[in-house]
């Protein structure tokens, strides 16, 4: 027949070791034997190189854009629902006064700047 009991089992031809290493000698040989080719191959390959690590910077630059607040400020807190939803308002500048519902559990609470604090005085004795 002419077949191997390996080609029989399987279908396909075997490839040894020493055949494979023989292979990547000679293209081993073939690549050094012109170091100009060589070098404009190695060349060619950082370029590649850096373009993907470029496209990967603008992807993940990207995708933390995605990600951010897309609201910054303190807000006042319009009204507060049973369900422990809060109603917020922006009181922006720009003349638009947005009003919307959040979880209040969802909301870190303001710790810097000035804060207007109302509070009631009560004489606890008669003068």
């Amino acid at each position: 027949m002419g077949l191997s009991p390996f080609q029989l089992v399987y279908g396909k031809a075997c490839h040894l070791p020493v055949e494979m290493e023989h292979n990547a000698l000679w293209a081993l040989k073939f690549l050094n034997f012109d170091p100009h080719e060589t070098q404009s191959k190695r060349r060619c390959q950082m370029l590649e190189l850096e373009e993907m690590r470029l496209h990967a910077y603008d992807s993940s630059r990207s995708y933390k854009e995605k990600l951010k607040s897309k609201w910054s400020g303190p807000f006042l807190i319009k009204h507060v629902y049973p369900n422990g939803a809060v109603e917020l308002e922006n009181p922006s500048n720009d003349g638009q006064q947005r009003n919307w519902v959040v979880n209040g559990q969802r909301l870190k609470h303001y710790l810097g700047g000035e804060v207007e604090q109302f509070s009631t005085v009560m004489m606890l004795v008669d003068p």
